[in-house]
């Protein structure tokens, strides 16, 4: 993880209202939480989890109270996101089960290698294809043998029909969830422009050729996809 422009926009007010904001649409987020909880299930009682761009840590607090004895290290660019996260972490009394790396992936310290890592929302802000496929590299580089990584990204087929559909109903979601009308705006004028929005089995390969298995496609809610893969 290397460093990249919109990884850190997030001032304190934004970082402190950034899951608020998101509230209306919790039930989408939680789906994911609980497939990755399924996905990661059979890992050892002590595994060691990354969560690259762990933002306000949201997944990070989820699978820690599920899995009491995992322990985390939590890498985000952004120190106001970060600063929430360690905030939560205190607040749900697993701070201690936590190591805090405020910066990207290649200057993440060297330490023994994870059994998973989870990337939620965050290698569509590659936009070139070779960064991404480096991107998933080194967080390959950081897992010990048959690791999974859990990836969840923005995904369609810009050209087609169904890509249209659905961004129409995207818009609605950010409706409905009270967004402001010229934010609305500009995210979707961001598609493509500030996040890559490229085939599903454009992303699939891209993670295949970075050092993992097949990636299995576990879940789609409107534009995001979400994948399972294991080092190979």
């Amino acid at each position: 993880m290397q460093n990249s422009n919109p990884a850190i926009v997030f001032d304190e007010e934004r970082a402190a209202s950034y899951d608020t904001r998101f509230a209306k649409l919790a039930p989408l987020r939680d789906t994911l939480h609980l497939l990755t909880r399924l996905v990661l299930a059979e890992l050892p009682v002590n595994a060691r989890i990354l969560c690259v761009g762990v933002g306000t840590g949201l997944e990070l607090i989820y699978l820690a109270q599920e899995f009491p004895q995992w322990q985390f290290t939590a890498v985000e660019p952004a120190s106001a996101m970060l600063e929430v996260c360690r905030q939560k972490a205190e607040e749900y009394g697993i701070a201690a089960r936590c190591t805090w790396h405020e910066g990207y992936l290649d200057s993440l310290p060297a330490s023994a290698a994870f059994d998973a890592a989870t990337c939620l929302m965050v290698s569509h802000f590659f936009l070139q294809q070779e960064e991404r496929r480096n991107f998933f590299s080194q967080i390959a580089a950081r897992l010990c043998p048959q690791g999974y990584l859990v990836s969840a990204d923005l995904a369609s087929d810009m050209s087609t029909p169904a890509y249209h559909s659905l961004r129409e109903i995207w818009t609605r979601m950010l409706k409905y969830a009270e967004y402001p009308d010229e934010e609305v705006e500009k995210f979707i004028d961001s598609l493509g422009r500030d996040a890559a929005v490229i085939p599903v089995q454009e992303v699939a390969s891209i993670i295949a050729s970075s050092g993992f298995d097949t990636p299995v496609l576990f879940m789609q809610t409107l534009l995001i996809h979400a994948w399972y893969a294991r080092l190979n």
